[in-house]
């Protein structure tokens, strides 16, 4: 198929700009998973991808070269030089679990590979790509040698399929380790695994500069986490709070998992609002409040969107934050521009009457490669900020 780039984004798609974008092209076809060539608005060739609907984009280049196949080689030879880039991660005894393959960052769009102490999960994120699935799995097993083999279809057709591919069957929980930390995860369950491996060095420097004999909030809590890290670098208390009924026992284990006490500690199962409300009527204070909210969240009472609620949950924060304390706010939201991000902070901050001081900030750790000028691929953002009069 061949597909013609609209005069104004010529240059963007020859400096090799790699998602199809439908207002930069002249109207097509879509048929997932076909290979397209890409034509300048002057007939000159550009580059060749598949079609596959990823959120707003419509496919993915995948190479500049015209003669290049897209064939098992094609994928392997991606695979070896995304496997080379992280070399010191497969011999890191402290550290079992990293994304060995980033989409588009390594060159193949809406395809993730992320290593679980030897076990493997590949994210499928279209039916375009999943066309190539047999390629791409065939690639890795050439190249790889692999405990076990799950994969997570996040395209929604809403056809049920076991995570489970090949090989062994990993245990459950299967304990990885981060930073010598033991995590339980489970590659058999639903699209999440129990941890969000971007979030690795967050948790390193939480632990490492911020816990010590720290009261900890940690909000949208998941499987608990941060309070684990904190704990382990000795916080005093954690309260972890998260409105899925799962988050309970799933922090349970992780706490157990590293002779942690989990009595010891709080572990609600209620709406974070909620909690806000009942902590400043107790006068509850934190040294370390975590807010690591989902892009999109409903509950009985409320819609939550992260652009248009996350100054009400900074401002809630706000009114619990003990003298000197820190807010860790974060955001997994693509089009959340992180300039935008940022400047929303301190307006919230400036208009409760504070300076919002940003002691430092993180984004994707470096086993997540990312491509220049693509907010897609730069989804992460961490600032840690202290209340300045």
């Amino acid at each position: 198929m061949e597909i013609s780039v609209n005069r104004a984004y010529d240059k963007k798609y020859e400096e090799g700009f790699p998602l199809l974008i439908k207002e930069w092209l002249v109207e097509f076809p879509m048929m997932e998973g076909e290979i397209f060539h890409l034509f300048s608005s002057k007939g000159q060739f550009i580059a060749k991808g598949y079609l596959g609907q990823q959120n707003k984009g419509l496919g993915w280049v995948l190479t500049p070269k015209e003669s290049e196949p897209i064939d098992e080689t094609f994928f392997m030879n991606r695979l070896i030089v995304a496997m080379n880039k992280r070399k010191k991660f497969f011999y890191d005894e402290k550290t079992t679990a990293f994304r060995l393959f980033n989409g588009e960052g390594d060159g193949i769009g809406g395809v993730t590979i992320d290593c679980y102490g030897g076990y493997y999960l590949f994210n499928w994120y279209s039916k375009g790509i999943y066309r190539f699935r047999e390629m791409i799995l065939g690639a890795f097993e050439r190249i790889a040698v692999a405990r076990g083999i799950y994969e997570k279809r996040r395209f929604d057709d809403g056809d049920f399929q076991e995570d489970w591919v090949k090989g062994r069957r990993a245990p459950k929980p299967l304990v990885v380790l981060e930073n010598g930390v033991k995590i339980g995860v489970d590659l058999d369950d639903g699209l999440m695994t129990g941890i969000f491996l971007d979030q690795r060095e967050v948790r390193k420097r939480i632990m490492e500069s911020y816990a010590r004999d720290a009261r900890v909030l940690n909000t949208f809590s998941y499987t608990g986490l941060f309070s684990l890290f904190a704990l382990l670098g000795g916080a005093g208390h954690t309260v972890s709070v998260d409105l899925a009924n799962r988050s309970y026992p799933r922090t349970v284990e992780q706490l157990s998992l590293n002779g942690i006490d989990h009595e010891s500690q709080d572990i609600l199962v209620q709406d974070v609002f909620h909690y806000f409300k009942f902590a400043q009527k107790n006068r509850e204070t934190f040294d370390l409040i975590i807010l690591d909210p989902p892009s999109y969240a409903k509950s009985r009472d409320y819609t939550f969107k992260v652009q248009k609620d996350y100054p009400k949950l900074l401002k809630e924060s706000l009114g619990i934050l003990a003298p000197g304390g820190v807010i860790v706010a974060a955001t997994n939201q693509s089009s959340y521009a992180r300039e935008a991000f940022r400047s929303m902070i301190e307006k919230t901050f400036e208009t409760e009457g504070f300076r919002a001081q940003i002691i430092e900030s993180f984004e994707l750790p470096e086993d997540f490669k990312r491509v220049p000028d693509l907010m897609e691929s730069d989804y992460l953002k961490v600032f840690f900020i202290k209340r300045g009069l």
